[in-house]
């Protein structure tokens, strides 16, 4: 049984919390070959950080235990024409620690998420993942999700 005075809080992101959700989202083989190490965040990240909060229907969360992020990811509510309208929640950027994978701390907060989507009142939920985060995959999958689309991305250049 869980403790939950050890449990993360989840919370949403500040301003003050994006070094330390760069660095996360750096902390894999993918997320180094798209991501911007430094140690002054790259501009590109400010923006897009100050667009999601600008958004009411978009947020970047984090989950912190004593004062330090150890998880993230990001809650998008989109509106839709198909399902009669209704709304979707689209979970993207999912990132744990890793010193704290395996813990249960991405089960909270993806948990976490689909309650968000609940309390709004989506329809759906919906997440993509690299082909190669194999792992990754398994946790969705052992949460419920399945691979029911196939997805599709055309890089732009920039």
């Amino acid at each position: 049984m869980r403790d939950p005075s050890t449990e993360p809080l989840i919370r949403p992101a500040t301003l003050h919390d994006l070094p330390s959700v760069v660095a996360m989202l750096m902390d894999d083989p993918l997320g180094q070959q798209r991501e911007a190490a430094s140690s002054d965040i790259d501009p590109g990240y400010a923006n897009a950080f100050a667009a999601i909060e600008d958004d009411p229907h978009n947020r970047v969360w984090v989950a912190e235990r004593d004062s330090r992020i150890i998880g993230c990811f990001q809650l998008t509510f989109i509106p839709n024409l198909t399902y009669k309208g209704s709304w979707r929640a689209q979970i993207e950027g999912v990132r744990i620690s890793a010193d704290h994978r395996g813990t249960g701390v991405g089960t909270l907060m993806i948990r976490y998420a689909i309650e968000q989507a609940r309390d709004f009142g989506c329809s759906l939920v919906q997440l993509t993942s690299d082909k190669a985060r194999l792992e990754a995959i398994g946790f969705y999958e052992a949460l419920g999700f399945t691979a029911s689309h196939e997805g599709m991305k055309l890089r732009l250049e920039q």
